[in-house]
Order: C-alpha cells, then sequence, then structure tokens
C-alpha cells in the first residue's frame, strides 16, 4: 500500500535504513522495503541472505522483510544472529545481496536494515536506496509469479575461519585480551574467532542484550570505554578490545588502558597490508591522521584520500583497486574481504603484530603515533556555513593551504590543520584539529571553538 512519503524519506536514510521501532518501522513497513529490495535486485539474484542483531525487534523484522523478498519469487538464507561484518562474508561466501537488521550503536527503541548487493557491495542513495523509497511510497507492485523458499544457514564458524585465514597468528605468544562487546554482537563473534587462537579471552558485557543496561556500545564516545580502560588495568590484559553494537567497529586499548587512536591501528594494518603487496594502494578519509599517507608513502604505496562515510572508500576502494581503508571512525575496510569494513579484521591485525614480538602494545604503536589530535567535537550552529567563513577568516593570514572536499580543510605552518564539517542531518559543525603537540592541539581547538560558538 502506498506510504507517506515524510515517514518513508526519514527512515530510509543516504546509506541505509533506520528510525524508532512502532512508530516509523514495523514489520508491515519492512515488509515493503524486502519487497522493494527483491525487486532491485531480482535482474541479478536468486537469493537474499539475511542477518540480524540482539534487538528484541531484530527477529520479528527480519521476518517480515523476508516475507517481502519470498512474496516477489527471491528465495531467502536465514544466518540468524549475526554481526554486521559477519552478514559481509555471507554476502560475498554465497555472492548473493543481504539485509542486516540492526541499528548499530542507536538505543534500544530504534533498528534498521543495512542492505547490499552480491559481494557485500554497498546499497546508498544513488545505488538503490532512492528506488526503494519510490516504491514504498507510490505501493510495491506484486509479483504474479510463484513465491520464494527460505532456508537456514548457520555461518558462523566459517566466518571465523575465513578471517583467520587472512591474518597469520601461528607464531604469536600466549596473550590475555580482554574484550568488552557492550552486550552486542560480539559476544557472539568473538568467542568463535579468538577461541582457537593462543589467547585468554577476558570477557565484558558479552549476554546479548539490545537494552545495553551497562553502557552505550559506542566506543567512538570516550565515556563508554571506561569499563574497558579499568577492566584491562585489573585482570592485567596486554590488550583490550570494544566492540559496537553490530560489531562491525573494533576500538583498541593498550596495557595501560589507554586508547589507541584508530588512525594508528589504520597505520599499523596499511603497513602489513603493504608487506604483503608493495606498492598498493591505502584508503584513508580526509580527517585520519596525517601520519597514515607519510607512512604508506614513506613504504611505496600510494595514498589516496576520500571524504567520510564508508560509501565513498567502498567506492574509491573499487575504482582504485585498494588493498585496505581506514577511518578515524574504527571502519577498517579489506579488499579480501570483498572491500567491506570488518573491525574484527582489523583486530586480528593488530593482535598478529602484538604477538609476533615481546613489546607492550603501547610501544608497538608509539611508531604509529606521529601526532596529537583532539578527536571529532560537535557544536550546535544557527548557520554553519557563517561560523565557518568566520573561523577562515579568522586563521586567514596563517593558511598555508585549503580544500572542500569534505567541508573545509585549513592547512597551517609545522604539519597542523583542522578540518570544520556541516552534519548533513543535524544543526551542527564537527571540527577536528591534528598538530605537533597536545598543547598546540589545545590552542588551536579553544581558538576555533570560541569563533564557532559565538
Amino acid at each position: 500500500m502506498p506510504r507517506s512519503a515524510d515517514l518513508v524519506n526519514a527512515v530510509i536514510k543516504a546509506y541505509d535504513v533506520r528510525g524508532l521501532v512502532g512508530e516509523q518501522i514495523d514489520a508491515e513497513f519492512v515488509h515493503d522495503v524486502g519487497a522493494a529490495f527483491a525487486r532491485l535486485v531480482k535482474a541479478d539474484a536468486q537469493r537474499v541472505v539475511i542477518g540480524y542483531d540482539m534487538r528484541a525487534s531484530s527477529p520479528e523484522l527480519a521476518q517480515a522483510f523476508a516475507a517481502g523478498v519470498v512474496a516477489q519469487g527471491l528465495d531467502v538464507v536465514h544466518i540468524g544472529l549475526a554481526s554486521t561484518d559477519q552478514l559481509y562474508f555471507a554476502s560475498g561466501h554465497l555472492d548473493c545481496p543481504g539485509a542486516m537488521f540492526t541499528a548499530s550503536h542507536n538505543p534500544a527503541q530504534y533498528n534498521g536494515i543495512k542492505l547490499c548487493r552480491a559481494g557485500a557491495k554497498p546499497v546508498g542513495q544513488d545505488t538503490g536506496l532512492a528506488t526503494i523509497s519510490r516504491e514504498v511510497i507510490e505501493g510495491v507492485p506484486p509479483f504474479d509469479g510463484a513465491a520464494g523458499t527460505a532456508t537456514e544457514q548457520d555461518l558462523l564458524e566459517e566466518y571465523a575461519a575465513y578471517l583467520r585465514k587472512l591474518v597469520d597468528l601461528a607464531e604469536s605468544r600466549p596473550l590475555k585480551v580482554a574484550v568488552d562487546a557492550g552486550n552486542g554482537m560480539g559476544g557472539h563473534t568473538v568467542p568463535s574467532v579468538l577461541g582457537p587462537l593462543p589467547f585468554q579471552i577476558e570477557a565484558l558485557y558479552f549476554e546479548l542484550d539490545g537494552t545495553f543496561p551497562n553502557h552505550e556500545a559506542n566506543p567512538l564516545d570516550p565515556k563508554n570505554l571506561v569499563d574497558l580502560q579499568d577492566f584491562v588495568r585489573r585482570t592485567g590484559a596486554d590488550i583490550g578490545l570494544a566492540f559496537d553494537g553490530d560489531a562491525d567497529r573494533c576500538f583498541v586499548v593498550d596495557e595501560r588502558g589507554e586508547p589507541v587512536s584508530p588512525s594508528a591501528v589504520t597505520a599499523l594494518v596499511a603497513e602489513r597490508e603493504l608487506a604483503k603487496e608493495p606498492g598498493a594502494t591505502v584508503i584513508h578519509n580526509l580527517i585520519t591522521s596525517r601520519a597514515v599517507p607519510e607512512l604508506v608513502t614513506k613504504l611505496g604505496g600510494t595514498p589516496v584520500r576520500t571524504r567520510v562515510g564508508h560509501s565513498f572508500i567502498k567506492e574509491t576502494m573499487a575504482q582504485s583497486g585498494a588493498i585496505f581503508g581506514g577511518e578515524h571512525s574504527a571502519h577498517y575496510y579489506f579488499r579480501d574481504f570483498w572491500c567491506a569494513d570488518s573491525g574484527m579484521l582489523a583486530a586480528l591485525h593488530v593482535l598478529a603484530a602484538l604477538g609476533e614480538q615481546e613489546r607492550p602494545l603501547s610501544a608497538v604503536m608509539e611508531q604509529y603515533a606521529a601526532y596529537a589530535a583532539s578527536g571529532e567535537i560537535n557544536s550546535t550552529v544557527a548557520d554553519a556555513a557563517e561560523r565557518t567563513d568566520a573561523v577562515l577568516a579568522a586563521f586567514a593570514d596563517r593558511t598555508t593551504g585549503i580544500d572542500r572536499l569534505d567541508g573545509v580543510t585549513v592547512d597551517l605552518p609545522d604539519s597542523a590543520w583542522f578540518n570544520l564539517r556541516a552534519s548533513n542531518t543535524e544543526p551542527l559543525l564537527r571540527l577536528n584539529v591534528e598538530a605537533r603537540s597536545a598543547e598546540e592541539v589545545h590552542a588551536l581547538v579553544t581558538e576555533i571553538l570560541t569563533i564557532v560558538r559565538a
């Protein structure tokens, strides 16, 4: 049946489907999305693989989506509980489109769908979501042929074995690994992936619970790392790993309980991947530390800079044949993983680098942290463009370079730089600053925010 354009456009976003369960998303709505998705992919596919996270609403919504798919004549393969990167594995392994029911780190009352074509190729606004939106608004045409069938297939162990095949951990020394799953899907995947390896796993919040009773499953927010930091110190772990709700992002804490920058992880993985394929291309987004492209260049690789966002990374990886890509938000993309992102695979690389020598993780990561960084700081503003212009005017006499690939990036003397980007969905201006020292970063942040928040 036809649906409100305002509702559909509020839920079917640029990169995925996401909204409040019961108010914006229900079984009937998801059934229509499934039917429209089947129509979108049926020219190249005979089946769709479906997985879901630990949210209470996920099983029902996944079944409704499946009903919409089979009603259009395509088959469904249910893999059940899964992380998002496990769903990407299933899409690549089975060579079919996929749908993952998750709202990632959003609160319990939300749910959503991440869609991909065969081989884990992303579906975004320009590659299918706009078509799905239009059909859901107008009413999805019925299919007059035979309905498809639904089967179940457990791919967890195959997913785990595939990841371990990509990273050689045979020579790793025994490690004590603290893991905070945040009551998310890391509690489902970590035992299978890390269990057979020479690691002692110290588990924190592995119980699957979509109400997130301990803390938000969003390690990008420093307050959600506090429990892991304390846990690492208390257990004497060699390393700490924190996953978000759907376990496609991984954050790292060293043996002191100190967070490791995702840019440093990007640099470490880039070095390991370039050792396998000298001269390869590595993708980094524009607010990743400059240490990443500098290291890639030093090692003879080709760094390629992109806008922020997984669709830009994946598109650029496909075009360039890049071996690896990393983002400041702890999304890590691998050519050997269908150019999709896998926090678990990045974690295996860090574990391998730590386990193949005797130094603590803090010492291993020192070489990848040439600069100090602010992290992303958000400010609510009435007019992002006007505030950005005010900052540019204040820094005009110190600016050594400027570009507008994504927001505005301003280069300053002695390798310092900052980026200001307006949010596409909220009245926010996002600031990232990098410089040689923490003191210089603090001074720049204070000066810029004084102008932005005036």
